[in-house]
């Protein structure tokens, strides 16, 4: 078989019997990754996501999606204020440890903005932002922000594939 050559797909309707093959097919969309925070009660909080996304330009609008299923969700969902970091492919150490628990910051260089949010060096791009809306979708909650301030920086981008990381190197 050549590059050329079609595979077999695999055809299935999504149900609630097998979320393993829809969270697959989902999977097979390259994301890069970020890491989301905001002030806490017990200090700075921290969540790994993929499910960001630009939104607007004019205003400036960014959206992500935490599941409503992670203890983290109620203090995200309740955040006036919040930053979004896109991580360079050298934070793959600082995504893991995010996304395994809140606090995770607490081994990692930060600073706080005026606002007390945990911002993080390094990134490729970072967009500090005050919560407009929240959503209601499915098992998540689409949360909004207003861009107040961007911090952007070159370098190779960590992407998410299939389950796994890697990079998306510049040119």
């Amino acid at each position: 078989m050549n590059a050329f050559s079609p595979k077999t797909p695999v055809v299935f309707k999504p149900n609630t019997a097998n979320p393993r093959q829809l969270r697959d097919a989902f999977a097979k969309f390259a994301t890069g990754v970020t890491v989301v925070t905001c002030a806490g009660e017990t200090g700075p909080l921290c969540v790994t996501a993929n499910s960001f996304s630009s939104l607007s330009l004019d205003p400036p609008l960014v959206m992500w999606a935490p599941s409503k299923g992670s203890r983290r969700f109620p203090l995200f969902r309740d955040a006036e204020r919040f930053a979004v970091h896109v991580l360079s492919a050298d934070q793959s150490e600082l995504c893991w440890g995010c996304s395994q628990d809140a606090h995770a910051l607490s081994d990692f260089d930060y600073i706080e903005n005026e606002a007390g949010v945990p911002l993080i060096p390094g990134c490729l791009a970072r967009f500090e932002c005050r919560h407009v809306a929240c959503h209601e979708a499915g098992d998540h909650v689409i949360i909004v922000g207003e861009v107040d301030q961007i911090e952007m920086s070159d370098g190779d981008a960590l992407a998410f594939f299939a389950g796994k990381f890697g990079q998306f190197a510049q040119q």
